[in-house]
């Protein structure tokens, strides 16, 4: 074995399949093996492998310029270019953007922000935060608090009282429903129950809420029909900025160009990595709106400088991939394929397994989709310790595909927005062969029901 601390890895078990290359949505593995990227690495190769036009951007850029730092007034055209394209895209009034390295230091840097900004505005005891419940937003300090999954937070004594972090319900229709609970009751009451806790802890202390519009690491949780409307009237009504973790969910993989989109959020905050440069070089942003800027401006000439910011904040090479890769997504018409080829992946999905006696839950939209495994499909009852959705995983590798067992019990998909019709057909074909020997061997075991 390396000397490597893999990161979120059990490590007793440590390499297991060792990648050697990839080309389009499939990757190979150091034997010759083969598999489609079911999960476009870690939600964030949408480009697929083997895109020369993303390579060349980075080439051609480290050969001219390989590094600048963006500190005491310095910048460069890639970083400066990359915000402006930005800004003309997103739904924040008069955009602003810090970039960082990944999307967990976004969602510190808007965090720290958030504390700077209502410290320059005189409302210091506004720095409460609100994360929900199966929410994932990173795992340094900060964002490693907002995170809600108990393999996150276990044995790292998480600073959530000191970093003011409050938790409220997930809002998962599928496992959160109490009874014979409609969608719209189940909806209100989780609304009832979080306009409570913010009347209890006084709205002049909450600055923000972090949503994912659709989560991933918790098992592509979409929230019901009138949830966000609901949400949003009722954080705006108490002066609670709406802050939209959109490290998956953005560009193109819910068949928009964001989540924010696709599921009727105006957010006040974005956060952004991942599918930012195909992942192809290392960058995040951290986008807030003008207000919040301008009120900083005298604070930042009161010390000298705004005393946040990495090395490789804005590095030159990450933003002439983040360029290309825009270009891409613009020329290609890669969000309307997205669209296209997810309303068709997300109707399969359900024809193929909305029946099968082991899925509980079919859920998703455009290219990410999750399928929540059940010990009883009359109840809804889970796994002990993970067992099917691990046991899901190995499959489908054995069947030449790499997806991820997330939650427990959950699957999730959530391939490169480059993928045809055809190759998603091949994907679920895969995919269903894994269930079905997944549902065989935990049956034989006697942990599932009939």
């Amino acid at each position: 074995m390396a000397p490597v601390i893999y990161p979120t890895t059990n490590f007793t078990a440590t390499e297991q399949l060792c990648l050697d290359r990839g080309e389009g949505i499939y990757v190979y593995d150091t034997d010759g093996n083969k598999y489609i990227e079911g999960l476009a690495g870690l939600w964030c190769t949408s480009l697929g492998y083997s895109n020369t036009e993303v390579m060349d951007a980075i080439t051609e850029q480290l050969h001219k310029l390989p590094f600048s730092h963006t500190f005491g007034g310095k910048t460069h055209e890639p970083i400066m270019q990359l915000a402006e394209k930005l800004k003309a895209m997103v739904p924040v009034e008069d955009a602003y953007i810090f970039f960082g390295n990944s999307g967990s230091d976004a969602n510190d840097t808007h965090y720290k922000m958030l504390r700077y900004y209502f410290n320059a505005i005189g409302k210091p005891e506004k720095r409460k935060i609100i994360t929900r419940e199966r929410g994932y937003h990173g795992v340094t300090v900060a964002a490693g608090s907002l995170t809600s999954l108990p393999a996150n937070l276990a044995h790292f004594d998480a600073p959530l009282e000191a970093l003011s972090i409050l938790r409220s319900d997930s809002p998962h229709y599928y496992t959160g429903r109490q009874g014979n609970e409609t969608e719209e009751q189940f909806v209100d009451r989780i609304i009832n129950n979080l306009e409570e806790q913010i009347l209890a802890e006084d709205p002049d202390t909450i600055a923000a809420m972090i949503v994912e519009p659709i989560t991933g690491a918790s098992g592509v949780i979409v929230p019901p029909e009138g949830y966000y409307e609901k949400l949003q009237a009722l954080l705006r009504k108490h002066g609670i900025l709406v802050w939209a973790d959109e490290v998956i969910t953005g560009f193109g993989r819910t068949g928009a160009d964001f989540g924010c989109t696709t599921m009727g959020i105006k957010p006040d905050l974005m956060t952004f990595a991942k599918q930012l440069s195909s992942a192809y070089f290392p960058i995040s942003a951290s986008v807030i709106p003008g207000y919040m800027y301008e009120a900083m401006i005298d604070q930042t000439n009161e010390v000298g400088v705004f005393g946040h910011g990495y090395t490789y904040s804005g590095h030159p090479a990450a933003c002439a991939a983040a360029l290309k890769t825009l270009e891409i997504y613009e020329r290609d018409n890669l969000f309307e394929h997205a669209a296209e080829v997810g309303a068709h992946m997300q109707a399969q999905l359900r024809e193929i397994f909305t029946d099968h006696p082991l899925v509980g839950e079919v859920r998703g939209k455009g290219l990410i989709a999750a399928l929540e495994l059940v010990s009883n499909k009359t109840t809804g009852a889970s796994f002990d310790k993970g067992i099917a959705g691990a046991t899901a995983q190995k499959a489908c590798e054995a069947n030449g595909l790499i997806i991820r067992a997330v939650a427990g019990n959950a699957v999730a998909l959530c391939p490169p927005i480059i993928i045809t019709k055809d190759e998603a057909d091949d994907m679920l074909a895969r995919m269903k062969k894994a269930i079905d020997a997944t549902y065989a061997d935990l049956k034989d075991k006697g942990l599932v029901a009939g």
